[in-house]
């Protein structure tokens, strides 16, 4: 697995930088003659009295179930730089005014009289916080309010590295990191942006700056991220992570919101002690919405956000502040009160403790269930905060999931792109690439997945990039209305390539062989006497894929640096799922070389089988995706 390795190398990186606690707050290391500095000689007077005195806590913040209100978060703008695929339609989300927005006086008034009142920890959210240009001053300025122990951000990470040390200096000591996926081609292609290595830069730079634990926030959604579990958790092993699993929500706005992609925290949990069975519960507070774990041995740690399948409605401590003004006192309820308008009426404090106060009196003791809060009304996440929404169903990556027979998930199967995860290599992010032969955990005969590549552009120092396959759909492919490989006079020809310009090249091709129910039981219990047809198969891909242009006549010779075969079992059709992909620098497309990548290796499917049975057939043989090249990327929907 890549992901102990990622530990490794970037725990050698960070030799040198500051040490850090477990409470969140950065320490820095002490010069060199000097003692190290108690925790306590930063703490104001009053601060230090407030938690050695604590004051009865407001009634104001205080609801019909008792529960005290000391955490507010406050989202700072809607405006995001991404674009992801599960946080916002594709037609986009309306965006509230600017003159509409709370200013940033308003933003601090409000904080203090919530801070004033017993708030003692406040979030800034967005949208993305860090896009607002004043944010830095916004911390600081929270940082002078008596009372405030903790000020956190939940960011997506890229512009982090660029924006902590200013905002450490500011007064921020936590950190919630947003990322869904350790592959660098599958993030390109959710959040429709580059981006993906500023977001290991930032969770870099926390760590070096001595945040601890730097939570990285997860949200967990059937066939589009499930299978990377392991890594997500095998990151904690050497590095001071809180990888935090968040439940699939439903909001509005193209949500959609579907039961079954949503990954349960026992059926996470159940996937994991299949690898770690010594993961062992760690106790926490009472007004936690996370359920945490560790291994032992492990720095960092796993939490669960259980939103959905066991709610913590009870011991909820939150309220929430939109960029326009209202005031939320449940994520997932409808009901909104507009401090803003209270605010430029001209309201005076006490006024609008008793509008916040009649909000949270009204304050129900749960939420509504899974089920119905799927269908009721509420803001888009992108207009409340953080990067939580979703399609109605995954983003329609080139890949085709698997089934399992067993009704067993395999730990390592539906990966959309090659299961690369990041690796770190002094000063950059690059993938890397499990074992040739990954098997998932069934209970009585294997579930068989099989992923390979070859690159021929590897770094003896550090694992070469992943190949970048489509980010998003760009529109149909512009196609000539003239054959290319055809003269003036009709006769076959070569394209000349000599006067492209060389640009980076990615195709994606499928193909489906179905085997019938005896072929398809011989390889998947591996019973053929010939040997493994996955395996073959998939060497056989690869170097088709390298020949090509000794097979297609008129194809160029493409010098590949990447070639991958994939395999996998479709038990509901007794067929084996191929997907082969080609990248490559150069003048000229890759796309025969995918095309033919998939078509050998489903011939060498039927001609490994054909003693079992003739009743096999090669099918659905198509282009995936292609990108690269003067006329457009194209993806098939």
């Amino acid at each position: 697995m890549a992901a102990p390795l990622v530990s490794r190398m970037l725990r050698q990186v960070l030799r040198f930088s500051t040490r850090s606690c477990n409470s969140g707050v950065p320490v820095t290391q002490p010069r060199p003659g000097e003692p190290p500095q108690s925790a306590m000689e930063d703490v104001s007077p009053r601060m230090q009295f407030l938690r050695e005195n604590p004051v009865p806590f407001s009634a104001f913040l205080t609801d019909s179930f008792g529960r005290q209100h000391s955490y507010l978060r406050i989202s700072l703008t809607e405006k995001c730089n991404l674009r992801c695929q599960y946080c916002m339609p594709e037609e986009g989300v309306p965006l509230t005014p600017k003159a509409d927005l709370l200013t940033t006086e308003e933003i601090l008034t409000l904080a203090r009289l919530f801070v004033k009142e017993g708030v003692d920890k406040i979030r800034l959210t967005g949208g993305e916080p860090l896009i607002r240009p004043d944010v830095v001053d916004i911390v600081a300025q929270l940082h002078q309010l008596e009372g405030l122990r903790t000020i956190g951000i939940t960011t997506n990470g890229i512009n982090l590295a660029r924006l902590l040390p200013k905002l450490q200096k500011a007064g921020l000591n936590a950190i919630n990191i947003s990322l869904d996926t350790l592959v660098p081609a599958k993030f390109e292609f959710i959040v429709r942006r580059k981006g993906f290595h500023k977001v290991m830069e930032g969770i870099h730079k926390a760590i070096e700056l001595g945040y601890s634990p730097v939570k990285v926030n997860c949200v967990v959604m059937r066939g589009l991220n499930e299978d990377e579990l392991l890594d997500f958790v095998a990151l904690t092993e050497g590095l001071p992570l809180d990888v935090r699993f968040i439940e699939y929500m439903p909001f509005d706005a193209g949500n959609k919101w579907n039961f079954k992609k949503m990954v349960s925290y026992k059926e996470m949990l159940d996937t994991l002690r299949q690898r770690w069975p010594e993961l062992a519960m760690l106790s926490g507070e009472e007004s936690s919405t996370a359920k945490s774990f560790k291994i032992p041995g492990f720095r960092g740690h796993i939490s669960f956000i259980t939103s959905m399948s066991e709610h913590f409605c009870g011991t909820c401590s939150r309220l929430r502040i939109t960029a326009d003004g209202n005031l939320k006192v449940c994520l997932f309820g409808n009901s909104e009160v507009s401090l803003r308008d209270h605010l430029r009426a001209g309201a005076s404090e006490a006024e609008l403790l008793s509008i916040i106060g009649a909000a949270v009196g009204r304050k129900k003791r749960q939420h509504a269930g899974m089920f119905s809060i799927s269908q009721m009304k509420n803001r888009p996440m992108i207009l409340i905060e953080l990067f939580l929404m979703f399609h109605d169903s995954p983003p329609a990556i080139p890949s085709i999931s698997s089934k399992d027979s067993l009704g067993v998930q395999s730990l390592r199967h539906r990966v959309s792109f090659s299961n690369q995860v990041a690796t770190l290599c002094p000063g950059r992010w690059v993938p890397q690439t499990p074992p040739l032969a990954q098997r998932g955990l069934g209970s009585d005969s294997p579930h068989r997945h099989y992923s390979s590549h070859s690159d021929s552009d590897t770094d003896p120092k550090c694992l070469s990039p992943v190949s970048r396959a489509p980010a998003s759909h760009s529109g149909p492919l512009r196609t000539s209305d003239q054959l290319t490989h055809v003269d003036t006079e009709g006769r076959a020809a070569m394209v000349d390539v000599g006067g492209k310009p060389s640009t980076e090249r990615v195709a994606v091709a499928s193909a489906v062989v179905l085997l019938g129910h005896m072929a398809f039981k011989h390889i998947q219990e591996n019973q053929l006497k010939k040997g493994d047809a996955l395996v073959v198969a998939q060497l056989a891909g690869i170097q088709a894929a390298k020949v090509t242009s000794q097979l297609i006549p008129l194809c160029h010779h493409v010098a590949l640096s990447h070639v991958q075969v994939r395999l996998e079992l479709d038990s509901t059709r007794h067929a084996v799922v191929i997907q082969a992909s080609c990248r490559a620098q150069g003048p000229t497309g890759v796309e025969m070389e995918a095309l033919t990548s998939a078509a050998v290796a489903a011939l060498t499917l039927y001609d490994m089988c054909k003693a079992v049975s003739r009743d096999i057939v090669l099918g659905e043989i198509k282009l995936i995706s292609k990108t690269g090249g003067q006329r457009g990327d194209f993806h098939r929907t």
